[in-house]
Formats: C-alpha cells, structure tokens, sequence
C-alpha cells in the first residue's frame, strides 16, 4: 500500500549535496515527490511510496551524504496521497 510522507531534516544539510543524495536514493527506492532546502538551515522532502520501501529510505536520510552532519529529522507520515509521478528537486 502506497503512503505519503514529510520529513524534515535539520543539522549541516544544505552546501553537502543533501538534496541530490535524497534525490538519487529516491528514485533508487522508486519513490515518487520532492526535496528542497527551506530558509531556515533545514531541508524537506515529501515523498511517496511503499511504505517499507520508505521505512527505509528514511533510515539513508539520517545518515546522508558525506560531508552531511544530520542533527535529527522529524517524520510525519500522512494520510493523504498526492499522486506523484516522479521525483524532483525543488529550488
């Protein structure tokens, strides 16, 4: 069954390549919908899928990418699915 969620992940996440590591390990994954950075320091990322297949998913994004230091992430799964169709980085 299909599920959507939210995460936000704060710490050293944007100038890390964070967005494009979501981006590939998304579509690794075969999920569907976007990441992009927010003004605060942190970024978000709403993404459908299987939810085993997002379970995980967000254990990558906790890790990240290399240079990446995440500090924590905060997961809202939500009911309503918005029918992506691909994934996308947002700017």
């Amino acid at each position: 069954m299909r599920v959507n969620v939210t995460i936000l992940i704060r710490g050293l996440v944007q100038g890390v390549g964070f967005r494009f590591f979501i981006d590939r390990k998304a579509r690794e994954y075969g999920l569907c919908g976007w990441v992009r950075n927010l003004s605060n320091g942190e970024v978000e990322v709403e993404v459908e899928g299987e939810r085993g297949l997002l379970e995980d998913f967000i254990k990558e994004v906790k890790i990240g990418p290399r240079m990446a230091k995440v500090a924590g992430i905060v997961v809202r799964w939500n009911e309503d699915l918005k029918g992506y169709e691909d994934f996308r980085i947002r700017f």
